[in-house]
């Protein structure tokens, strides 16, 4: 986040600088606090698991666009107070993009504020003809609906019929003396507030469809939001912004995912690989007992190899460093709309202590409860695809089971990564009817400017605006990344390296296990044979729906 120079020391860089990750995917998701598309669109970014819904309003004059919708509703499920809890956004800083919607909304609020005081003086004042325009408008929208073009022909006609009347009334007024000039006042001073309307409605625009590029272009614009920054002790609204960005930054960094069925883990993508190396625990020597160890020992094993991942005896690029983390994963179901943190003694700040990821890891293997997952996670392309491995070690009697399971989650939605286009229209040239040239037409059209002028005087108010216009209702258990997410599978490039990660992993997993099991005297023949047989299939895996079960 850019504040002023005093309140860097507080927040610190909020905005991800070039090469960090998650950068495209980030700035992608936050370009839709700034967009004034149709509201509709959010529902072509929704993929097969998680579905956006657009709430209708009551009057067409008072519907949001995209951005309008799309910041409101990540504010309020993201800062809200009482709010559930959110699914981590791997791949993406939630936080900076939260952020742009606080500064998108606060354009906006300034420019309604605007809007306000000019519905004020040429509207409120001389009501009536504000009120005979309104409804006029609220017609035409209504009549331009659908794709009917006579439809539309005739809407546009209405509006130069009222703007014929009002010239004639003007002329030919019916009324004398102080009723006659307030008459004529009521139909012009709505038309002069609208002209005025209309150069600050494009000046914002302009200036959100700016923030709009600019973040797709890698430019790192920055969110100002002095509202989140306390000036002083008693200023409780910044603080409570402060602290619920605070809060929003310490939940994106839990180690406590969920697991909700065909849906695979949530944040992660779903699960497209498995496999699995089960053989007995039998001596090494007749004569001699296996030496006790748990899981735990062989998970400790398996984390320190795999940080020896991005190294290779040849100099050839490979791995970037991944990160390494030990996940506790609750399962949940499939059409589940809210999520339980672990709470207790043995969570600190949504962090699951050390003591207790060993505990689960060893005791918790079957029947109900939480599990343990190693995992082992590469952000590449910029944050549009994470690739997740997890290792999972149980034993049941006398089987040791070490499961190796691949999820991946794709690239944001296209709708996120298209630029601003300004609009234009197709027209015949004068001298040459059989050919065509195109015209660049305003940022605001008419109708635009009439909708976000009455929508300023009650912007105020959020819940009596979505009530009157419509909202987005959030796709739940929400979480920004995997909510719009794509598959990877149809990007070439994104699919050959999930595919190839699997098997250097595996390898690296079963090796390390194998020498575990050697220390402690266990006859690793069978292990072996598994091993070399699961690696030899590994070379050619194939994405499939591994969660999906065929019972």
């Amino acid at each position: 986040m850019t504040v002023e120079s005093g309140y860097a020391d507080m927040f610190g860089p909020q905005v991800p600088r070039t090469g960090d990750e998650g950068q495209t995917a980030t700035f992608a998701l936050a370009s839709a606090a700034y967009r004034d598309n149709p509201v509709e669109d959010i529902k072509k970014a929704d993929n097969e698991w998680h579905q956006s819904t657009v709430n209708a309003g009551r009057l067409a004059l008072f519907k949001p666009n995209l951005g309008e919708a799309f910041s409101r509703a990540v504010v309020d499920r993201m800062l809200g107070s009482g709010r559930k809890p959110l699914i981590q956004s791997f791949g993406t800083q939630p936080q900076v993009v939260v952020e742009h919607c606080l500064a998108a909304n606060r354009i906006r609020r300034e420019r309604d504020n605007k809007l306000t005081a000019i519905m004020a003086l040429c509207g409120l004042v001389f009501l009536p003809g504000l009120l005979v325009w309104l409804l006029v408008f609220q017609l035409r929208t209504t009549m331009t609906k659908g794709d009917n073009k006579r439809v539309s022909a005739a809407a546009t006609a209405l509006l130069v019929a009222v703007g014929a009347l009002a010239v004639i009334f003007l002329v030919r007024m019916p009324f004398t003396g102080f009723w006659g000039w307030y008459a004529r006042a009521a139909v012009v001073a709505p038309v002069v507030g609208w002209f005025w309307a209309k150069r600050v409605c494009e000046y914002t625009a302009a200036d959100l469809r700016n923030r709009w590029d600019s973040l797709l272009s890698g430019s790192s614009i920055g969110a100002k939001v002095p509202e989140a920054v306390p000036s002083s002790p008693g200023e409780t609204a910044a603080e409570q912004l402060r602290q619920s960005l605070a809060k929003l930054s310490a939940e994106q960094q839990s180690n406590s995912v969920f697991y909700a069925g065909p849906k695979g883990i949530l944040g992660m993508g779903t699960r497209w690989g498995s496999w699995q190396l089960a053989e007995d625990l039998v001596p090494a020597h007749a004569d001699r007992e296996i030496h006790p160890f748990r899981s735990w020992d062989v998970i400790r094993s398996i984390h320190d190899q795999l940080r020896m991942l991005e190294r290779g005896p040849l100099n050839t690029g490979g791995f970037p460093t991944p990160s390494i983390r030990h996940w506790i994963v609750t399962p949940i179901g499939e059409n589940a709309k809210a999520v339980s943190r672990p709470e207790g003694t043995d969570v600190e700040a949504y962090q699951v202590k050390s003591h207790a990821i060993q505990d689960i890891c060893n005791k918790q293997q079957f029947g109900a409860g939480d599990r343990h997952y190693l995992g082992v996670q590469w952000t590449l392309w910029d944050g549009q695809l994470v690739l997740t491995m997890l290792i999972t070690v149980t034993v049941l009697h006398a089987t040791l089971r070490i499961e190796v399971t691949g999820h991946a989650l794709g690239p944001v939605n296209g709708l996120f990564t298209t630029k601003s286009e300004a609009p234009t229209r197709s027209v015949s040239k004068s001298f040459k009817p059989w050919e065509s040239r195109t015209i660049k037409l305003p940022l605001v059209n008419s109708d635009e400017v009439v909708r976000l002028a009455v929508r300023a005087p009650i912007s105020w108010y959020p819940p009596l605006l979505n009530w009157l216009g419509g909202s987005i209702a959030l796709p739940e258990p929400f979480g920004l990344r995997h909510a719009w997410a794509d598959q990877p599978w149809r990007h070439r490039f994104m699919a050959d390296d999930a595919l190839r990660a699997a098997t250097p992993v595996l390898r690296v997993v079963h090796a390390a296990a194998i020498k575990v099991l050697e220390e402690n005297g266990v006859d690793t023949d069978k292990f072996g044979s598994r091993s070399a047989f699961l690696s030899t299939a590994v070379q050619d895996p194939s994405p499939r729906k591994a969660d999906v079960y065929d019972a």
